[in-house]
């Protein structure tokens, strides 16, 4: 039976999840979402420290690899992407960010007007729930709940602390008038437990009747008419392939990653890696794929006794289950952490105009994604460089739609980089070094704290890996080589958009949740309004 929507959305992530709750209020129009993971319901999922066992598992994450990486000694990196409804934004810290007014001041010079910062802040206001700030900067009636974290840490007082020391500001609002500064992190939590993009948009909505969501689907190749997307052929399980029709548009909302995967899979992008896997070239776009961008991120971890952190062993499986009453009747306790429950946007050389540098503060040993285990406790803090010169791509490892796709980040590729990454490092661990931290800080796990630079830049190319936010995949712009226009729509093609963070043309100063379900918030308005 042939089955026809007005719009079908590949992808039940951030921006999927927001699509498919505004596309659909209105009641006249028939919206179908696709998603390859599962419900994005499961208490892995909902219990904020899940996440321990969500980002390096199989169940809920995509769990790519990257290609070798010369710049990283040739190792192969690591690529969480959350598999099911909610996308990443079931997986990640749920830190809530937006990035610096001027990164998106940057877009509007590329010829994005419509993304220039005063035009884009309402679209982040409206969209927040904030259960502490109400200002010009915030909103309070949105969908997505944002609240501070409901676990009043010592150990994250200090961090901010000795920061103050080495006289970098503090601040309790990244998403203010100024960015920079040291302190805690505001979070996407509702009475503590995780908010989702699928939590916040989708679940509250998923009776409406002219909404149908489809799970465990994994959405195989684009029907390409003579010029335009007539829709989506698509696998349940394990059953036959289906054809599901769309009489205006198909949405690609599958991430930096399997977006471009999906479009080549169709016979759109780049002729050669087209032909190399026997794909008919049915429209050439030579930068599906390309400006990948990401951020590389630095771990500095010590032992500590500490009684206020995160362990693997029997004393913190202990105080976890202690804790569980405090979580279930009240919503507070550790169990509530996102482990990176503090950090900051600093700068390493104070005539920058903005930071280059974001810091994120665990209290716990992170080693490798949490995929390597340390037995007992500890704390760590981590460094990445905001805006990278390095550019990669995503291609095909084969024609298999069921495959992973083939990821370049080129980590360190352009060496400005490295310096950067540096001197973020350095930074971070000097903070570490202040006495405020004398209390807590132990044992170096990786590296000395006397280490020079010479065995710091080693170390890096040894240790350091994606803090996960891939974006530019599909960019966005307004020359001809761009994949998308400024609506979203593909280039050259009709019916067909793309909505998610592979059409950011540059990488935003801080983590890309927040931003990706901004621009599915712009998206649908414009969609409704027949744009």
């Amino acid at each position: 039976m042939k089955q026809t929507f007005d719009t079908i959305i590949v992808g039940g992530g951030s921006a999927g999840c927001v699509l498919a709750n505004r596309l659909s209020a209105d009641p006249t129009h028939q919206v179908l979402l696709i998603e390859a993971g599962g419900g994005g319901r499961s208490p892995l999922i909902r219990v904020p420290l899940g996440m321990a066992l969500t980002v390096p598992g199989h169940v809920h994450n995509w769990n790519f690899s990257t290609t070798a990486q010369p710049g990283l000694n040739g190792r192969s990196g690591f690529q969480p992407r959350g598999k099911g409804l909610g996308g990443s934004s079931a997986i990640n810290a749920m830190i809530y960010t937006r990035g610096h007014a001027e990164d998106y001041n940057d877009w509007a010079e590329l010829g994005l007007d419509d993304f220039r910062w005063e035009q884009t802040l309402p679209w982040f206001t409206r969209a927040e729930a904030n259960s502490r700030l109400s200002d010009a900067y915030h909103g309070q009636d949105g969908e997505l709940s944002v609240s501070d974290l409901r676990y009043d840490n010592p150990v994250v007082t200090a961090f901010s602390a000795a920061a103050g020391q080495l006289g970098i500001p503090l601040t309790d609002d990244f998403n203010g008038e100024h960015q920079e500064g040291v302190g805690r992190y505001q979070v996407t939590q509702k009475r503590g437990l995780r908010c989702s993009a699928a939590a916040a948009y989708l679940h509250p909505v998923m009776n409406r009747p002219n909404l149908r969501v489809m799970t465990r689907t994994h959405c195989t190749r684009l029907e390409i008419g003579t010029s335009r997307v007539e829709g989506v052929w698509a696998m349940t399980g394990n059953g036959p392939q289906q054809l599901l029709q769309a009489r205006q548009q198909v949405i690609l909302s599958a991430g930096a990653f399997q977006s471009p995967q999906l479009l080549m899979l169709s016979g759109i992008g780049p002729r050669d890696e087209l032909r190399q896997h026997g794909i008919a070239v049915l429209h050439e776009m030579p930068e599906v794929g390309a400006n990948l961008q990401d951020h590389l991120d630095y771990i500095s971890s010590w032992r500590s006794h500490s009684p206020h952190l995160i362990g693997y062993g029997a004393l913190g499986m202990a105080r976890m289950a202690m804790d569980v009453p405090n979580f279930l009747f009240r919503g507070k306790g550790i169990l509530t952490s996102n482990i990176a429950e503090a950090g900051g946007f600093v700068k390493t050389d104070p005539s920058l105009q903005r930071p280059d540098v974001q810091l994120h503060f665990l209290i716990a040993l992170a080693d490798d994604h949490n995929r390597k285990l340390h037995y007992g406790q500890g704390l760590s803090v981590h460094a990445c460089q905001l805006r990278p010169y390095s550019r990669g791509h995503v291609g095909l490892n084969s024609s298999n739609p069921l495959d992973a796709p083939r990821i370049d980040p080129a980590f360190l590729s352009d060496e400005r980089d490295l310096d950067c990454l540096l001197k973020g490092v350095k930074l971070s661990r000097e903070i570490m070094m202040q006495s405020a931290m004398n209390p807590y800080r132990g044992k170096p796990l990786f590296i000395r704290d006397e280490a020079s630079d010479e065995e710091l830049i080693e170390s890096i190319r040894n240790r350091a890996d994606t803090i996960y936010h891939p974006v530019g995949t599909c960019r966005m712009g307004i020359d001809d080589n761009a994949v998308v226009d400024q609506r979203f729509r593909v280039k050259g093609l009709d019916g067909l958009r793309v909505v998610d963070a592979s059409v950011m043309p540059t990488l935003i100063g801080g983590n890309t949740n927040a931003p990706t379900m901004m621009l599915a918030n712009r998206a649908a308005h414009w969609i409704l309004n027949g744009e």
